[in-house]
């Protein structure tokens, strides 16, 4: 097997070398572990992603951000030299079958990796890597010519605040909400051992492990003159306003943490004003839930006692509506145009993603 480390390079490339490899593999080219990492910040969107949509592209450019957009599925990423990209592109007939089968090959040598520097890290089916149910780290797959790619990380350190900052969100409090969850729920190398790793440990191990994984020698090796090509090819292509605004037809709602967790908002027009509700979900059921909004609702600290009312429950309308209405019973508070089933239309607004009715 060929490995390709390349240290820093220009953050584009950091995307397009594995896109390149993958989309000009032939029956010769050998399967490829390849190790990179962006000498610029950056931030990079999923293939079904809308880009106006996920990414606060003003701050971007005022923060001279560059956007690119992978052909590998999941979410909006901040991403810099903090991290070291891990990127297998094979023959398919190299791996196993199933795709959770291969996701488990893939991170094992990742997982192998962060236990010997003694974080007790572990496999997160699908395709999560968690340390004491706090992501480090997750990972994506996709076709590209006759190429099974796979692409993760190892998490050196990662910039929270800015992940939190680049993303389009609805308000600020959501922003805050999204931030406090990749404090709580993410995790990296430098935050487990109090000091960042050194990459070349980091890295050398890895491979080792890898290796070990794949029951397979791992050699150094050279990009081919046709997958060159295509790279410069594709570090101009990554900028085409075509490929970067084009349009998706799948939404996902919120913002993802990792696989259990996800920061959520959405609003609900009721008779008596307009409510909105950022919360988080976690492992399907609701928590961390802050209503705001142009209604009345006297007690105010009926508000207080909704959220409260809602934590642990789980997103249908029958359990909401139920939780609320004994709120209402307890209570008995004054909120004209506004009953127990308008908060819990606003809560399921933000699970599915579409405005309340």
């Amino acid at each position: 097997m060929r490995v390709l480390d390349l240290g820093l390079v220009p953050a584009v490339r950091s995307q397009t070398v594995y896109h390149a490899v993958g989309h000009t593999l032939t029956v010769d080219t050998p399967d490829t572990i390849i190790l990179v990492a962006p000498a610029e910040p950056y931030v990079c969107i999923g293939y079904h992603q809308d880009l106006e949509a996920e990414v606060d592209t003003s701050y971007c450019t005022a923060h001279d951000l560059p956007i690119y957009r992978r052909e590998v599925g999941g979410g909006a990423v901040y991403l810099d030299s903090g991290q070291v990209f891990v990127q297998w592109v094979f023959h398919p007939d190299s791996l196993p079958p199933g795709l959770e089968e291969q996701f488990e090959l893939y991170i094992r040598p990742l997982v192998d990796t962060y236990r010997s520097f003694g974080i007790d890290a572990y496999w997160r089916p699908v395709n999560d890597i968690h340390v004491d149910h706090r992501k480090i780290g997750g990972t994506g797959a996709a076709d590209m010519g006759e190429a099974r790619v796979l692409v993760g990380s190892l998490m050196l350190d990662f910039d929270k605040r800015t992940m939190a900052r680049v993303l389009r969100v609805p308000s600020e409090k959501m922003r805050d909400k999204v931030y406090a969850g990749l404090e709580e729920y993410m995790t990296t190398m430098t935050e487990q051992l109090g000091a960042p790793p050194d990459r070349e440990e980091v890295v050398a191990r890895y491979l080792a492990f890898a290796a070990e994984a794949l029951g397979r020698e791992l050699r150094p090796g050279p990009l081919t003159g046709a997958e060159e090509r295509k790279a410069l090819e594709l570090d101009i292509a990554a900028v085409d306003p075509e490929w970067l605004y084009r349009r998706s037809p799948l939404r996902t709602p919120g913002v993802k943490i990792h696989q259990d967790v996800n920061i959520l908002s959405g609003m609900h027009k009721a008779p008596g004003g307009l409510i909105r509700v950022t919360a988080r979900t976690n492992a399907g059921r609701l928590e961390d839930i802050s209503f705001s909004g142009d209604f009345t609702v006297l007690p105010a600290l009926t508000v207080a006692a909704l959220e409260s009312a809602a934590e642990g429950a789980e997103p249908t309308a029958a359990d909401l509506e139920a939780r609320f209405g004994r709120v209402y019973q307890e209570i008995r508070p004054s909120s004209p145009g506004v009953g127990p089933a308008d908060f819990a239309r606003a809560l399921l607004a933000a699970v599915t993603g579409e405005p309340g009715q």
